[in-house]
Parts: structure tokens; sequence; C-alpha cells
């Protein structure tokens, strides 16, 4: 039994973006954001039991209407009509394309030799639910079908000699935690609506939430009932919204605001205003209007708008809401009038900029390129980062200014730096002679890529279900057996072995000693790992961050998929001490060998940043290609960013190189784009 949708506590806009998802699914689903214990998975599965009954014929396995029968579907015309829950199916993030779209029928296929389809979770999901819980965490090649699929309202399947196509249109639900990283550009705008939630904050509310939980786990029954009369009202008023929405009026004077306020806001593409349009107008329909208001405008756009906006792995989701409301304006829109071609142009001149129509008032503020006034109010967003946190500052003549150094004066200490602008990163790539963890980056095996050839079964081998190549097995059992039907042997067995792309883990190791202050190189250094981490976000890599400095190396980021989480880590990262080198490269083995025992699929790529001047204890440089030698043992690809300026250089980040087995790469290179475009590491797997 679910917990009831209504015993939620505090989450308002949740609980709002659901119903109005299932008011009107047409608005594409609901993606919700939000923290670990923050009632995500909860309010989804209580959603379904408000849920209007459906009608189906049995035997059915594609939940058709009565009157809208699959080509394929097997319930005939004469098939009883049954009532049905509306289905909620929910895909693991671990399930198999073969499980999503569905695949030949096994059984019926080694049994009576005939090849038919066995419907996937696409065919259940017909006219209901598909939830997915950590939408974010799902693999590429699942997401590239659920695109398809939500944006067709169909399921089109080619494999194993079967050509089947059948509806499939459902409302998409998904939860995840941004901690565990972003989704897809493509996947995020497939959402209508999104809701962003946490834990209340307010300690009565959260009194509430336990008190609630802790009886319903003792007596669910119980606690059913309780909310039971609740429940039955959301879900009468849940059919009454559905058949209002037909009847509500968006008049075009909001239709033309809600326009505006897609522009104003730079949303790319038309599905916002559709999304927001539809939104509004399944709001006053909850409501029991048959007319949209400014309130449900408005409403519409905090939830369909947010995360639209969202263009890098950077930028934070969410809008402006004082920016909402002044392109809202105050009053109701008039209507828009049309133009007619028998008046001159009025008092405001041709292009209503001004009593002559010659561009905005001279007297008041420049407009900018998104519609909003380029004055002051905007200068707190445009000024950066604190005057001595700059390194783009001139020094007067013969003097430095407060906060500065030079090649001679020693660093201050914990000194941050803002990043240089990030140039277009070259793609960093390692040979996959091995098995590798799905992902963007290199090229070689994989347990979810494409079938890249069929063959038989090594001695010992154990193939697993989903590389199983059915076809080929087919075919290799009737040639040795002829056209006789004697069963499938060991021998005929094929197996699929898949390549794609694989994914990686980048461990940066980065040096934050005070020769990096001191030389003035830190901000060069975060903008190119700022350029790294958008490339990792867009290979769907994980990342981890090391720093060394002082007498010891640290872990700021352990690996995550959240490489927003690095570039803020790596915002405040200070600059000061000596240069524990070994002690940097020794964590970050440690880091990937912690790793390496969670996830033993997902390989490792170090990138060390440096300047190579160990200096932290006696034989500092020796303990260092001691380090880098342990590393190059282990064959783990890296490569060596040198950040050495000047005219006189130690060549120490190259002899580090050498020692690590890795390329060797300048600073000045990297930042500035100007390299080849592939840097491949070596690896001797």
């Amino acid at each position: 039994m679910n917990y009831p949708f209504s015993a939620i506590v505090g989450q308002d806009r949740l609980t709002t973006a659901l119903l109005l998802g299932a008011v009107d699914p047409r608005i594409g689903g609901v993606l919700v954001r939000g923290s670990k214990g923050s009632a995500k998975s909860t309010a989804v599965r209580g959603l379904a039991a408000l849920l209007p009954d459906l009608l189906s014929r049995a035997g059915c396995e594609y939940n058709c209407p009565v009157d809208q029968p699959a080509d394929l579907c097997p319930a005939g015309e004469e098939a009883e009509v049954k009532t049905m829950r509306t289905p909620l199916v929910e895909l693991p993030v671990g399930a198999s394309e073969d499980r999503l779209i569905g695949s030949i029928d096994l059984e019926r296929a080694l049994k009576d030799g005939v090849r038919s389809f066995q419907p996937g979770l696409l065919a259940r999901a017909h006219r209901g639910l598909l939830y997915v819980d950590e939408v974010n965490l799902l693999d590429d090649h699942l997401v590239d079908v659920l695109l398809d699929a939500a944006a067709m309202g169909v399921n089109h399947v080619e494999r194993e000699g079967v050509s089947v196509t059948h509806p499939s249109e459902f409302q998409l639900v998904g939860t995840m935690n941004p901690e565990e990283g972003e989704l897809r550009p493509q996947l995020l705008d497939r959402f209508g609506l999104t809701v962003e939630v946490a834990a209340p904050s307010d300690a009565s509310e959260r009194a509430e939430v336990v008190r609630r939980r802790l009886s319903y786990d003792s007596h669910s029954e119980t606690f059913a009932e309780r909310f039971a009369a609740e429940e039955k009202q959301l879900a009468e008023r849940l059919i009454k919204a559905t058949d209002l929405r037909a009847r509500v009026v968006l008049s075009d004077g909001w239709l033309v605001r809600i326009a505006e306020v897609c522009a104003g806001f730079g949303v790319d593409g038309m599905r916002a205003d559709i999304v927001t349009a539809r939104t509004a107008k399944a709001l006053a329909a909850w409501n029991g209007r048959t007319e949209v208001t400014r309130e449900d405008v408005r409403e519409a756009c905090l939830l369909a708008l947010p995360h639209r906006r969202r263009r890098g792995p950077f930028d934070d989701p969410g809008i402006d809401e004082d920016e909402l409301d002044r392109l809202l304006g105050d009053d109701d829109p008039e209507p828009p009038q049309a133009d007619d071609p028998d008046e001159g142009p009025d008092q405001d001149g041709p292009d209503g900029d001004g009593p002559d129509g010659d561009g905005p008032d001279p007297t008041g503020p420049p407009p900018n390129g998104d519609g909003r006034e380029a004055d002051g109010r905007r200068q707190d967003r445009q000024a950066g980062p604190p005057p001595e946190t700059r390194s783009d500052q001139p020094e007067s003549p013969g003097q430095p200014q407060e906060g500065r150094t030079t090649d001679h004066a020693p660093a201050p200490q914990n000194r941050v730096e803002a990043a240089t602008a990030a140039a277009a990163p070259s793609l960093i790539t390692a040979p996959g002679r091995r098995l590798g963890a799905s992902g963007r980056r290199s090229r070689g095996k994989s347990r979810r890529g494409a079938a890249a050839r069929s063959r038989a079964l090594r001695a010992g081998e154990s193939p697993r279900a989903a590389d199983l190549a059915l076809s080929p097995t087919l075919i290799a059992a009737a040639a040795r057996n002829g056209m006789a039907s004697k069963g499938i042997h060991r021998t005929d067995i094929r197996h699929y072995d898949r390549a794609g792309k694989q994914g990686h883990l980048i461990v940066l190791c980065v040096d934050a000693s005070g020769s990096m202050g001191a030389r003035r190189r830190m901000g060069a250094v975060k903008g190119a790992i700022r350029s790294l981490l958008f490339d990792a976000y867009q290979r769907r890599d994980l990342v981890s961050l090391v720093t060394f400095r002082g007498k010891d190396a640290e872990t700021v980021l352990p690996p995550t998929a959240g490489v927003e989480l690095a570039d803020r880590r790596l915002a405040v990262l200070p600059t000061g001490g000596r240069t524990p080198l070994a002690a940097g490269l020794l964590r970050a083995a440690d880091v990937i060998e912690r790793h390496a025992r969670r996830d033993p699929d997902r390989r490792p790529l170090l990138v060390t940043v440096t300047d190579g001047r160990a200096n932290a204890g006696t034989g500092a440089v020796g303990e260092a290609h001691r380090a880098a030698n342990l590393l190059a043992a282990k064959d783990i690809p890296a490569l060596v960013i040198d950040t050495e300026s000047g005219f006189v250089r130690t060549g120490l980040a190259g002899e580090l190189a050498r020692n690590l087995g890795a390329p060797h790469v300048e600073l000045q290179d990297f930042a500035s784009g100007s390299l080849a475009r592939t840097i491949r590491l070596a690896t001797g797997r």
C-alpha cells in the first residue's frame, strides 16, 4: 500500500505539478529535482492511486482503448471489456534495452521456431505513467529510446528479424538528485514541468512529517483510512478538472504575454511557450475556472521555464521572479489589435520606439540584447570577483598594487583567484581494449553498446541473456541439424560482442602551492580545468578533484557525476605554501583504487596540473618521481599540463610526464584551445 498522496506535508508545488500533469498529459511530464529524503518517490507513487480507471480488453498487452486497438493487439473485438487501473510503470536505472522496448519472444522461438514480439515497458506504460527514479543516472542508449518514444508517441522496434510498431503515449515522470549529475539537455527539455524540492525547514512541519511517517509504518491500513476522504476528494477533483480543461479559455492577450515572457528569458525553441500555455489552462481547470488569470500564467511560468534556461553544466536552473513579474505586468493584457493597412503610423512612430520612431528615448538607459535595461541594476552581476582577486589589473610603474605579487615576491597564503575564460577543450581519449563503463569519450568494449559481431562461446564462458544472439544461434542450430527440430546445443549458441563509447573517471590532481599564486597562474589553471569539466559533462564522465599544497594533499571532491560541484569547489580553491607533489599523486592513486573497488568497469584518466617543482620535505623531487613510477606501473592513462612559465624553465613537469608515461602539454596551449583536436593517452591494456 502506497503512502497517501494527500498526506504529504510541505511540498505544495510538487503535488501541484504532478496533478497538473495528470489533468493534461500533453504537458509532457514532470521532473522532480531534490536531495534525498524529500518525498520525491513517495509523491509519484501516491499519485497513481488518484488516477481514474481505464477501459481495455482482456488479453491486451498494450493497454489499448476499446475502440482503438493496436495493429498487433492479440485481443480481438469479441474479447471482454475490462476496467484497469492507470498503469504506473517503473523503469529501473539498470534496465536493458530489450526490457524497455521489447524483444523477440525467446520461449516461442526456441519451442516453436516462431518469431513473435514480446512487449516491453513502453507497451505497458501506454496511457499511463512511466516513472524513472534517478533519471539522471540512466544510460545514454536508454535515454535515446525514451526521447524517440516520448516525441512520436509510438515505439518502433527493428531487431532479430522482427519489425513492430505500437502506440506508446505516456506521462514521463522522473526524479533526480542534482548532486549526482545533471540530465542531458535533450531529455531535460522533454519534461514539461520541473520542481525543485527540499526537506521542510520549519521545525513543526518536519515534526509532522516524522509523526505521519511513523504512524504509516506502524499501521498502514489505519493510516490510509484516515486520509481516505481526502484521497477521494482529490480523485474527484482531478476528474472534474480533466473534463473542464477543454472549456478553459486562454485569451490572445495572455497568449502574447506568455510569448513575451519566454522571449524575455531567452528560452530556446517553442516548446516552452506551448507547455506554459497548456499548464496555465490546466491550472485554471484545477481551480474550477474557465478563464486563465494572471496567477495561472505566473505559476505556469515558474513550473515550465526554469529548467529550459539552463544551457550549460555550470548554469543554475531557475528564473528571477522579480523579472517575471516585470514581464507579466500588473494588469490584464489588452487583446492584440490587427494591423489596419488603411491607417497611418500612430503617434509613437512607425516602430513604436518614440515620438519620431527613431529608436529608444535617448534620455533613458540603453537596452541590451535580452530586452532588459543595461544600467546599474546589472552591474553587480557583471562586476566579477573583488579587486584583490582579479588577475588583469594594471600595476603602477615600479610598484605592485596591494594584493599583487611578482615572480620575485612570495605569494600570500590562501589567495583565491578567479578563472579566466575557458577555451574549447581538446578531446582526451584512451584506447579501449578492455571492457569499460558506457559513456561518450573513448571507443571500446561495452556491456550496453551496439552489437559489433556475434561469435561462438569460448570455453567456460557464460553469456548474459541480453547478449544472446538469437538469430545466429537459431541459424547455427539449423545448419547443424538440417531441417529437423532437434533442439539447441551449447556449441550452437552465439554471443554478441558489444562496442561503443566508454566513460571514465577523470581525476584532476591540481597544484595549489604558492608558486601558482606568485606567478598569477591559478586563473589560467582554473580556466583550463573548467574547460575539462565542461567536456566531462558532455562525455558523461565522473570527476574527482585532488589538490596539494603546504604539507599534504586533499580530496576536495570524491568521484561524482556532478561536475558543477567540482566547478564550485574550484572557484574557491586557494593557493599558498609548498609543493607536496608526491602526496598529490599518491592521493590521486588512492582515489582511483577506492573507486575501482566500487565500479571496476569505469577506467580512470589522471590529469596532473603542475610545474613539477616539488619542494615539500627532503628528497621531494625523488619522492614525486617514485610516485609517478608507481602510477605508471598501475597502467593508469595520464596527462600532464605544465604550468611553468617564463624564459628560464626547469623542465621538471616534462620529466614527471616521462615517469608517468604520459603526454606533456603546455598550459598556455591547452588553455587557448590551440592543440590538435584529440589527445590520445597511452595504456598497456
